[in-house]
């Protein structure tokens, strides 16, 4: 090797990592222990297994380090492998094959030792260079630890995100191969199995071929239709065979060369069964609404028997204007309903409507509550207090049972009536009001009136225009709507589930003559729903039996004493009594089952225990 070779040489061993930290001197030393090697493309440099003797250093060309037909990587200039042959004489690893034509130095294991037992200088640059590698390789393992707890946690992150979604999540490739699904879409796919599927196979046509286009597009360079929501429902037919539908997104991730697809999918199945039962539901409330409009008038008022429509007549009548009106009927009738009513449909209705109770305030108060009354007025008066005429301006007062107003004070409303004016209690200042007066009772305000317990001036005052609400054995069918409304109302009320009245049923309500009218029908209605067992209510033991309350105080009101056969002759002559009546029929409207407030069966089994037929 001559001069200008060996500078030559020493210049490319500087470039070499191996060798980078060694002095010019020893680099001159080891220019002389080197061998150089040419191969062409394809020589075999190192066969895998040989025993290794040597390290070689590439100055030209490249080369594949391989296993047969597995690549592991590739070496170019300045590179060098064998190194482990320097110390170690074992059987190569790998083989090495020239992938060009190669210029190659060989350095032998033994000319190595000589060099370290030798050249000092030698010895100090290669272990500096070794030193440096291994502090490279500990920032570079301690990076790598951090990076991998990083990726792991990220990785968990993500895990359970996807895992722990609703929605069903489905990663695929551009050949429709799923690679990931969270357990969600397992579900809907019926599979566990999944990774590897197309993700075809579980749409159906429509829907895959919709997903196929958009992906198709997307591979093509038209990203338009990605990371957008999907432009129609997606209908997933799992293994099982069973059908949902889904709407969803579909976004793109990746490179051109490896590109995937998330598609996530949300169940509508649920949604579009409760939009539908909400839209049977509004239109049903629409036509029961409807219904009820029709017959309560939108008052509140059930109404369809001809009795009281008179009363929502008289209502519509007298509402559009200022007149004093008295509502009059039997105790739980629905007075108060029919006052409000008046106001609802008068010019006042967006005023208050206050509400006094004549005969439910001790009669040394019904003043003050009236018209009010100022500080010190009377003892315990320790502010002053407007009244209820007061807090009625511009609208309207209700005064309940007036027929119960004491008689001193009837003067009193007598000019509120007339002029519109009173004074508070222990106040000589007059206040002007302007209300609107509806008064109910009870009483024959005209008979109390001639026995001197009613004003009659004030009477005829409030007489203006009188509307009679009928008691609720007049109503007809009313009572039949009333009892299926306050069924249904009670029902949501005490979470009940029972049905409205049956035919029969109706026929006892319609026979009894309910004397505590709407009220009592009211309170019955919500004790039998109390006691109601598996959604049956027994009427014929909740409505009072008036045929048998009278039998009772007619027994009661003898002192004869009847024996067994005495009590079923009775019974036997009453039965004939009630089948002859009604021409021997026996269920039905007109039946005796209903004149004996008894059910048709019962009636039936009643007939052969006491040998009752019909005469021919």
């Amino acid at each position: 090797m001559n001069p200008v070779e060996k500078e030559q040489v020493i210049t490319f061993l500087k470039k070499v990592p191996f060798f980078c930290e060694v002095e010019q001197a020893s680099l001159k030393q080891l220019c002389l222990d080197l061998v150089e090697e040419r191969y062409e493309m394809g020589d075999i440099i190192i066969e895998k297994g040989e025993k290794g003797n040597a390290m070689y250093i590439i100055s030209e060309g490249h080369v594949k380090i391989h296993d047969k037909d597995h690549e592991f990587f590739r070496l170019g200039p300045y590179e060098c492998f064998g190194e482990y042959s320097l110390i170690d004489d074992g059987p190569r690893s790998a083989s090495v094959t020239a992938q060009h034509d190669c210029k190659i130095y060989k350095l032998e294991s033994h000319r190595f030792e000589d060099l370290i037992r030798q050249d000092h200088g030698f010895v100090k640059g290669v272990l500096t260079v070794l030193i440096k590698r291994h502090r490279e390789l500990d920032v570079a393992q301690e990076k790598l630890a951090v990076s991998k707890k990083e990726l792991e946690l990220a990785n968990a992150k993500m895990s359970g995100l996807i895992n722990g979604a609703m929605d069903s999540i489905v990663m695929f490739d551009r050949n429709f191969r799923i690679i990931l699904a969270n357990p969600s879409a397992k579900d809907i796919l019926e599979n566990q199995d999944v990774v590897q599927r197309n993700v075809l196979f579980f749409l159906d046509e429509p829907s895959a071929t919709m997903i196929e286009s958009l992906v198709q597009s997307c591979c093509e360079g038209n990203k338009e239709g990605m990371n957008k929501a999907m432009p129609s429902t997606i209908k997933v037919i799992g293994s099982g065979g069973t059908e949902t539908l889904n709407e969803g997104t579909i976004s793109s991730s990746g490179t051109d060369e490896a590109i995937f697809f998330t598609l996530i999918l949300r169940n509508i199945e649920q949604r579009l069964k409760d939009e539908k039962k909400i839209h049977q539901l509004t239109n049903q409330a629409e036509y029961l609404e409807a219904e009820i409009n029709e017959l309560t008038s939108s008052y509140g008022i059930i109404a369809e028997d001809r009795s009281m429509k008179k009363v929502l007549s008289a209502i519509q009548q007298v509402a559009v204007t200022d007149a004093t009106v008295l509502i009059q009927g039997e105790t739980g009738t629905g007075k108060e309903l029919v006052a409000r009513a008046i106001h609802q449909a008068s010019d006042r209705s967006g005023k208050p409507l206050i509400r006094i109770n004549c005969g439910a305030i001790p009669a040394n108060l019904i003043e003050s509550e009236l018209f009010g009354h100022e500080k010190g007025a009377f003892t315990g008066a320790t502010s002053s207090r407007k009244g209820r005429f007061l807090l009625a301006d511009k609208g309207t007062i209700f005064l309940d049972e007036i027929g119960e107003l004491p008689l001193d004070l009837q003067p009193k409303l007598l000019r509120v009536i007339q002029e519109g004016e009173f004074d508070p209690v222990g106040s000589s200042q007059t206040v002007k009001v302007d209300v609107r007066i509806i008064a109910a009772t009870h009483r024959d305000l005209l008979k109390k009136s001639r026995e001197g317990t009613f004003r009659e001036d004030l009477y005829y005052r409030l007489n203006v225009f009188p509307v009679t609400v009928p008691p609720l054995h007049k109503r007809g069918n009313d009572v039949c709507l009333i009892a299926n409304r306050m069924i249904e109302h009670f029902s949501r009320k005490l979470n009940r589930d029972l049905k409205i009245l049956s035919e029969d049923q109706k026929l006892l309500f319609k026979n009894y003559d309910w004397p505590g009218n709407v009220r009592e029908l009211q309170n019955l209605i919500e004790r039998a729903v109390i006691v109601s067992k598996d959604g049956m209510i027994d009427w014929e033991s909740i409505i009072p039996n008036r045929n048998l309350e009278n039998k009772e105080a007619s027994y009661q009101a003898t002192d004869q004493i009847m024996t067994s056969q005495e009590l079923v002759a009775l019974e036997r002559e009453n039965i004939i009594r009630a089948l002859k009546k009604t021409n021997w029929r026996i269920s039905g409207e007109n039946g005796a089952a209903i004149l004996l407030n008894l059910r048709p069966t019962t009636l039936t089994s009643k007939m052969k225990a006491l040998g009752i037929s019909r005469p021919l």
